[in-house]
């Protein structure tokens, strides 16, 4: 009884993973990297082979932020931009390859947990020399911690709903997290500062408005037996 239930386990999350491989994916940045990745199905180069050059290239980012240097920052710029777009890579790679797995989606959505925060707190502490001084360290944790909660909370939220709706979704062909590509250009401009800051104030709001969602979601699924 035991394998016949792990095969239906496991048909079941392979169609939940195909499922949330075509809700997502339609951004305008998306589009972008599908070409760019097709000539890699068949050579044996994975989904979470891309997933995991994208979480080596985001912490090298964030590495290149410590120091608060401009040219240190330059070359965090360019990692980072090409963690951004990586990040979108590897869900078309799956969908160009016909290789979505759970697996594989759970591999992305810890990743992003990891990389997404970790940058923020890097770039509070490269900003310790910066007007805000060493509260820019305080601030960078701030905006880590409430991008993971928010994160945390969106992906259990878009689990709660059968994984068919994101948590938030776009406009115009953009998707909220084609965001984090701004982030390049506005760290060779120096303009990190101000969207740090904002992420400290945002960022909690964000994670706060998350939480009372999925809280709000999981009361009525409770109330309704689910």
């Amino acid at each position: 009884m035991g394998e016949p239930m792990s095969v239906e386990r496991r048909r079941e999350g392979e169609e939940q993973a195909q499922r949330t491989v075509a809700v997502s994916g339609g951004s305008w940045t998306h589009r972008l990297a599908r070409p760019l990745v097709a000539p890699l199905v068949g050579t044996g180069i994975s989904p979470n082979h891309v997933t995991t050059a994208r979480l080596v290239t985001g912490l090298m980012a964030a590495g290149a932020m410590l120091p608060g240097d401009g040219a240190w920052t330059w070359w965090a710029g360019w990692l980072w931009l090409l963690s951004a777009f990586l990040d979108r890579a590897d869900g078309e790679l799956a969908r160009a390859g016909d290789m979505a797995s759970p697996e594989g989606q759970e591999w992305d959505y810890r990743v992003d947990l990891i990389v997404n925060p970790t940058f923020f707190v890097a770039i509070g502490v490269g900003l310790r020399h910066s007007v805000p001084g060493d509260y820019a360290i305080p601030l960078g944790a701030v905006a880590g911690v409430s991008i993971f909660c928010a994160a945390y909370w969106s992906k259990s939220l878009e689990r709660r709903q059968g994984l068919a709706v994101k948590a938030y979704s776009g406009a115009f062909g953009f998707d909220p997290d084609d965001l984090l590509y701004l982030f390049a250009p506005l760290a060779w401009l120096g303009w990190l500062m101000p969207i740090m800051v904002g992420a400290a104030i945002g960022g909690p709001l964000m994670a706060l408005l998350t939480g009372w969602r999925l809280h709000r979601l999981s009361v009525r699924q409770s109330k309704d037996g689910h």
